[in-house]
Formats: C-alpha cells, structure tokens, sequence
C-alpha cells in the first residue's frame, strides 16, 4: 500500500527551487501494509503534518522513493496521480471547506467529482451527516457552524466515499472528548471495512483508548515505527 524509502523533504522557495533551512523530513523509510491503521505520533514541528501531505500527494519528496498502491509517484504521469489523490481522503488541519457552498454540497462535491448518481449522493451524504451529528444542518454554510461542527463537516466530506487510504490530521483537535471517541470509532469501522487510515494527533487519551501501531517523528526522523 505505502513504501517510504529514504524520504527527505526540504520546502521550495518562492522561486521553486529546494529551501536551505534544512530538511522538515529526513531519511523516512517504512512500508505500511494495506488494510492497516496508524497513528502518527511527535511533538509540534516534528514532521507529522508534512509526512500526511506528502502522503496525499500534496508535496513531492526532495528525496528517496514514495510508492502509493503499488505505484512510483515520482514516475507516474499527471492522469495515475490524480487517479491515486481520488482514492485518498484528507482531514486537513485548516479544513478547507468552500464558504459558498452548503454543509450538503461541500460533502456531496467529492461524490460528484467521481460522477455519482444525484439519488445515491443524497442517500450517501445526508447518512454521513446524520452520524457525525450534523443531520439538521445540511442547508447551512460554514461560517453559521462552531469550529468543532466545521471540523465534522470536513471528516464527513474526507470519507463520504469510503477511501482506500484516509489521512487525518489532528482531526479531533476542535472536538470534545466524547465526539473525537465518536470520530475514531469511525475511522475503526472505515478501517474493518479495508481502508488504510493514519492519524496524525496529539491527543494521547484517544491513543490509548484505541490501541494502534505508530509512526513516532522526532526532528523530522522516524524513531519508531510499531
């Protein structure tokens, strides 16, 4: 599913080319096998966020080799990458909903994008926003909601079509304890059901609560990886 060989990161300047302020990621190697569920673990500026964004293809390696289902992303064409990005859902940190749309059309967009029934995208997204608590406000925009219910909007949006590879970080971080123990159950299920999901968190209480292997960043190093 997810080969990490000798990966390194260095962010580009506004010119593009590599930065010099030293590698965010260096030297990641781990294999993570379809089918599993990882936490990601490390404290502020570890690598975590920039490890989940190299993961869904946001940035390229400066580095080593990143293969995603079986596939070499530094030698895939423009159409297998974005083959790979629509099979990967992503909780962003700073959500990235569109304030135009309703809380319905940000979750149904994906499912559209893929060409979906309008009948089978009703009975999808109004389901999905019934379980993350969210059933009585499809019509409404973001900027009406909490920070906690934009939260919400953002994971339903991430997994509304059931993603082989699902990416979250921090995605608890607006939640209270019972509604992220709500959001990880669910990931579970997701990941009962096939998907590979990693989560990237602080929060040490849910990581306990839900046993799981963990990729440990220090400094941009993989220290641990189990």
């Amino acid at each position: 599913m997810i080969r990490l060989q000798e990966i390194g990161l260095r962010y580009p300047d506004r010119a593009g080319r590599q930065g010099n302020r030293g590698h965010v990621l260096q030297a990641i190697s781990a294999e993570i096998p379809p089918g599993s569920f990882r936490w990601v673990l490390g404290p502020s500026g570890a690598g975590k966020s920039s490890l989940l964004r190299l993961l869904g293809l946001g940035l390229k390696p400066s580095s080593g080799q990143l293969d995603l289902f079986g596939v070499p992303v530094a030698r895939a064409r423009r159409a297998a990458l974005a083959k790979l990005r629509r099979r990967t859902g992503t909780v962003f940190q700073d959500l990235r909903l569109l304030p135009e749309l309703s809380v319905y059309d940000n979750v149904a967009l994906r499912l559209r994008l893929d060409g979906i029934a309008e009948d089978r995208i009703e009975l999808e997204v109004t389901e999905m926003l019934r379980f993350v608590g969210l059933g009585r406000k499809l019509g409404v925009r973001p900027s009406a909601l909490s920070g906690g219910e934009q939260q919400r909007v953002a994971v339903a949006r991430a997994v509304v079509h059931r993603p082989p590879l699902l990416l979250a970080d921090e995605p608890t971080g607006a939640l209270d304890e019972p509604q992220a123990v709500r959001l990880i159950a669910l990931f579970e299920e997701l990941n009962q059901m096939g998907s590979t999901v990693l989560v990237a968190t602080h929060n040490e209480a849910l990581v306990r609560r839900f046993p799981h292997p963990a990729l440990q960043l220090e400094r941009g190093r993989l220290v641990s990886h189990g």
